[in-house]
């Protein structure tokens, strides 16, 4: 989709958390971007927004900011409970939509937001923002150069303690989140693995609540094989007594080492040597795919995080978490 205009204008539904630092921010200061109009269900929340991150329109109806005639592409900051509903409405709106991830709670709704859009030839971009990171692109182009080899394994080991004392709120609310902190969590890391290596496939694993702090699942252990033909597996414990967060990569003449969440330099071994290349994260970490949306939408490059992408990262998930919640097709939450 080409847009005859040099801006893109966005409205946002939603102004919490993660449009406060993360997407508000990175949505104004994109080259060709402007934040233009932000709506919340909390009218005063959204007027305290609009006013502190200078935004010139706020709204605490969808449907009005929706009919902003200077609104052009919106952005959906909710959980992802609401995703398919308010896509859907962005999608009647006739204008671009971008989710934030994962698209929604199961690969089934994933599906059905990726076909509507498609049928109308609208984008739906995805809020999978490490595709775009600078550490992440480099080791894309690290591999893609082949100057490492041909992939063999990858491993990926995240751990964290569980503090009872925190408000984790959706997250921990199967109906609202889709599932635990896996679904809020481990989807960055597969979907950077689609992104290195191609799409996953051969698929197994086993997701369980082994400490039985909370009603979901705490703890998920997986392989499978990519598109490159190398083996992974990656584990996720939030009920650990310490932190973990390593991604290890294999190739025939060298090894990748660098973490998902942290911005710590990137570590290469090749023959026998070591470099380190520190490449920190923006301020605002969704800047970089910010940009490629709105270079997409004016016609001037590509966003490489998109439904389609999104769906293959939901297949992943849902086949993992099945021997949990078994069929995840329909209200599965309800099962538990």
């Amino acid at each position: 989709m080409r847009v005859e205009m040099s801006e893109i204008r966005w409205g946002t539904i939603g102004c919490g958390a993660v449009a406060e630092v993360k997407s508000g921010p990175a949505l104004q200061r994109a080259d060709g971007s402007a934040l233009v109009a932000v709506m919340g269900r909390d009218a005063a929340r959204a007027e305290d927004f609009a006013r502190r991150h200078g935004v010139p329109r706020w709204y605490s109806d969808v449907d009005a900011l929706l009919a902003d005639p200077e609104v052009d592409a919106v952005y959906v900051a909710t959980p992802p409970g609401s995703h398919v509903e308010l896509a859907l409405r962005v999608l009647s709106a006739g204008k671009p939509a971008y989710v934030e991830k994962p698209l929604a709670r199961s690969l089934a709704e994933c599906l059905h937001l990726d076909d509507a859009f498609a049928a109308k030839k609208l984008p739906l971009f995805v809020a999978y923002y490490r595709r775009a990171l600078p550490r992440f692109v480099f080791v894309k182009r690290l591999l893609d150069s082949r100057e490492l080899g041909d992939p063999r394994f990858v491993h990926y080991r995240y751990a964290r303690p569980w503090d009872p004392s925190k408000r984790d709120g959706w997250r921990l609310d199967a109906e609202r989140s889709g599932g635990g902190f896996f679904m809020d969590i481990g989807c960055h890391t597969l979907d950077l693995f689609d992104f290195w290596l191609g799409p996953l496939d051969e698929v197994a694993g086993l997701a369980a609540n082994v400490a039985r702090a909370y009603s979901v699942e705490d703890t998920v252990a997986l392989t499978f094989r990519s598109a490159s033909g190398a083996v992974g597996s990656a584990s996720f414990c939030f009920v650990a007594h310490e932190r973990h967060d390593e991604i290890t990569l294999v190739c025939d003449r060298g090894t990748v080492t660098c973490s998902c969440f942290g911005d710590e330099p990137v570590r290469v071994t090749q023959g026998g040597a070591t470099r380190e290349v520190s490449l920190p994260n923006p301020p605002h970490i969704q800047q970089p795919l910010v940009q490629s949306m709105v270079d997409e939408l004016l016609g001037r490059g590509a966003c490489p995080s998109t439904g389609k992408s999104a769906v293959r990262t939901a297949r992943v998930m849902d086949r993992v978490l099945e021997t949990f919640w078994g069929d995840r097709r329909g209200r599965f939450w309800d099962t538990r």
